[in-house]
């Protein structure tokens, strides 16, 4: 039988890729990618019996007939390790193409035809549909690596996407962390002051108590906002943060040096921590508002 024979089968996907046979095109998120034939046809059988091993001389007798005379094993591999380099995933820690060392290879991925749930069953082997249409993993399979392999992946981050609750609460927290930070410094201006004084001339300290005054006047309103929008999840939130990320990053690097004004209580060492610890977060928040709110690519 050709591999997804008849018309409401002619599309397969799984993860951010869909397989179009009526097109001949393999789509990463709408954008069409560049695969050569010999690696395109070996994803299609492969995805064909998605969950099954699909051995080398089955791969040989379809793609390469009697007749042809090439060096197999290495066209073969150089076929799969293209498919491979295009799909972005590695022989050594496989999330689509798993190989079975001198038998074949087999694709171990949630798969999709037209939307439809299917079940496979193999040999002795058994893949059932998990609820979202995709061939799960053997079930004598390590029940790690059978999640590692029903998870989708981020198409820029290449890692596993986490639940958006997850991401979304932890950047809600970090936006209160700095909350917290500026409410706290503005009451206790005083304190401040008293500790600049004690390394820094006069002016030096007043300077560095009019810093704290406006950056945290302007941080105020900007993590509210943040909060908010997260709250009741804002669905332009990624593309608003991106644009306002340099003026987060600028404001979270100058108060990443505050846990130096608590030198005298918590010592150099600790404040030194701190303050590095706090140099990244900004990074931490991009990354996790990059996770909750993935940017769809639009082909044209």
């Amino acid at each position: 039988m050709p591999p997804f024979e008849g018309k409401s089968n002619r599309v397969a996907r799984f993860g951010v890729f869909e397989l179009d046979l009526n097109a001949g095109e393999l789509r990463k998120n709408g954008a069409k990618l560049r695969l050569q034939e010999q690696p395109f046809q070996v994803l299609v059988l492969l995805l064909d019996r998605a969950g099954e091993v699909v051995t080398r001389e089955e791969l040989r007798q379809k793609l390469w007939p009697a007749d042809t005379f090439v060096d197999f094993d290495h066209s073969l591999n150089t076929a799969v390790n293209k498919l491979r380099e295009t799909l972005g995933d590695s022989a050594s820690s496989p999330r689509y193409i798993e190989t079975l060392a001198r038998r074949g290879y087999r694709f171990i991925a949630p798969a999709q035809k037209d939307a439809e749930t299917v079940r496979v069953e193999a040999g002795s082997e058994r893949y059932e549909d998990v609820g979202t249409g995709a061939f799960a993993r053997p079930a004598e399979r390590s029940e790690a690596s059978a999640h590692h392999a029903s998870q989708a992946f981020h198409p820029e981050l290449q890692v596993p996407i986490p639940h958006r609750a997850l991401t979304r609460g932890l950047f809600a927290l970090i936006q209160l962390m700095y909350l917290i930070f500026y409410v706290v410094a503005l009451f206790r201006l005083h304190a401040i002051l008293s500790v600049a004084d004690s390394f820094l001339p006069g002016w030096g300290a007043t300077v560095l108590v009019a810093a704290v005054m406006v950056t945290a006047g302007a941080g105020i309103p900007l993590r509210c906002y943040l909060l908010s929008a997260v709250g009741f999840d804002y669905q332009r939130l990624g593309e608003k943060f991106q644009h306002m990320f340099p003026f987060i990053l600028s404001l979270d690097q100058l108060w990443a040096v505050a846990p130096f004004l608590l030198t005298h209580k918590i010592g150099l060492g600790a404040a030194f921590a701190a303050s590095a610890a706090l140099l990244y977060v900004p990074f931490s928040e991009r990354t996790l508002i990059r996770l909750a709110y993935i940017r769809r690519r639009t082909q044209g």
